[in-house]
C-alpha cells in the first residue's frame, strides 16, 4: 500500500485536458488495464505517454467479464488477472510510485466496484487512492444507493470523479452526470460493448455535448468506437474537450506482446498514429 502521508494527499487537484483551445484539437485520453503489460514494464509505457503528449491514461483495476466491454478489453483484463500482482493494492503502489515522475499525464483510477472495492471501507478506500497521487476515480457499476457516499467521500479526499452517461440516457440523467463531474464526463458515444461505433459518427454528437455544457463546467471526453486519427477529429468537431481510445489502444498491446516486439516503442507508434495534428 501506499504511505498515506505522502503529500499528494493534500495537493491541489489537477485539471484534465486544460491545453485544448477553442478551435484547436480535442485532448486524448487512453485506456489500459493495469499489468497488461506487466507493471514493470507499463512504468515505462506510461512515461512514454507523459513524453508523447498524451493527456491522460485511465488505468482500470482488472476485473473479469466485464459486461460492458467487448472481447479485447475482456482479453486484456484476462491475461492481466491470470499473471497476477496486478490487485488494488498493487496497482496503487504503482500509482504513487510512477505519478510524481509525470510532468502533463494524468491518471485516472478505474475500479469495479464488486471486484475492487465492494468489500473496504468506501471512504478509506478512497482516501488510499488520492493518496497515491491519482488524478480522478471512476467506479465502474457503482450500485445508485451508494452515489451520494462516494460523492461526499471523494470530496472529502480531495479526489476528482469520472461520471459518465450514454448519449441515448434520459435527459435528467445525463444533466445529473455532468453535474456531479469534477474531473471529466464521460460520454459514452454507443449505447453497446466498448469498440463500437456510433453509426452517425462521433461529430453527430455536437447538440449532446451542447447540452451537457449547461450543466458542468467540467470538460466533456467521449469515448466508444474512437480507434484512429480520424476518429478523435471527429469528436473534436462535436465540441468535446477529449477523444477516449480504449479498446484500439489495449488491441495495440495485445498485438505487440504477441510479436514479441518492445511494448513501449510499439505503443509509442500507435500513440503518434492517433494524436491529433496541432492546427496551424
Amino acid at each position: 500500500m501506499p504511505d498515506l502521508a505522502t503529500p499528494a494527499a493534500t495537493r491541489a487537484p489537477a485539471p484534465f485536458f486544460t491545453r485544448r483551445t477553442p478551435g484547436g484539437p480535442p485532448g486524448l485520453a487512453l485506456f489500459l488495464n493495469a499489468g497488461d503489460p506487466p507493471l514493470p514494464v507499463m512504468k515505462d509505457l506510461v512515461l512514454m505517454l507523459d513524453e508523447e503528449g498524451v493527456d491522460c491514461l485511465e488505468l482500470a483495476v482488472p476485473f473479469p467479464d466485464s459486461v460492458t466491454d467487448g472481447p479485447v478489453i475482456r482479453r486484456s483484463a484476462r491475461r492481466a488477472l491470470d499473471r497476477g500482482g496486478a490487485d488494488l493494492d498493487d496497482v496503487l503502489a504503482f500509482i504513487a510510485d510512477v505519478r510524481p515522475r509525470l510532468a502533463h499525464l494524468r491518471i485516472a483510477l478505474l475500479a469495479d466496484w464488486s471486484h475492487s472495492l465492494k468489500h473496504r471501507d468506501l471512504a478509506d478506500a478512497t482516501r488510499d487512492i488520492a493518496a497515491t497521487g491519482a488524478d480522478g476515480l471512476l467506479i465502474h457499476a457503482l450500485p445508485p444507493r451508494l452515489r451520494a457516499a462516494h460523492l461526499e467521500t471523494a470530496a472529502a479526499a480531495g479526489l476528482p470523479v469520472v461520471t459518465t452517461c450514454y448519449t441515448k440516457s434520459p435527459p435528467a440523467t445525463q444533466a445529473q452526470a455532468a453535474a456531479h463531474a469534477s474531473a471529466y464526463l464521460y460520454l459514452v458515444a454507443h449505447y453497446g460493448r466498448s469498440g463500437t461505433a456510433p453509426g452517425a459518427g462521433h461529430a453527430a454528437l455536437a447538440q449532446t455535448v451542447t447540452d451537457l455544457r449547461a450543466h458542468t463546467d467540467s470538460p466533456i471526453a467521449v469515448g466508444f468506437g474512437v480507434s484512429t486519427r480520424q476518429d478523435v477529429q471527429a469528436v473534436g468537431a462535436s465540441g468535446a474537450d477529449a477523444a477516449i481510445i480504449g479498446s484500439a489502444a489495449v488491441a495495440a498491446v495485445e498485438r505487440a506482446q504477441d510479436a514479441g516486439l518492445d511494448v513501449t516503442e510499439a505503443f509509442r507508434d500507435f500513440v503518434r498514429s492517433v494524436l491529433p495534428a496541432p492546427t496551424a
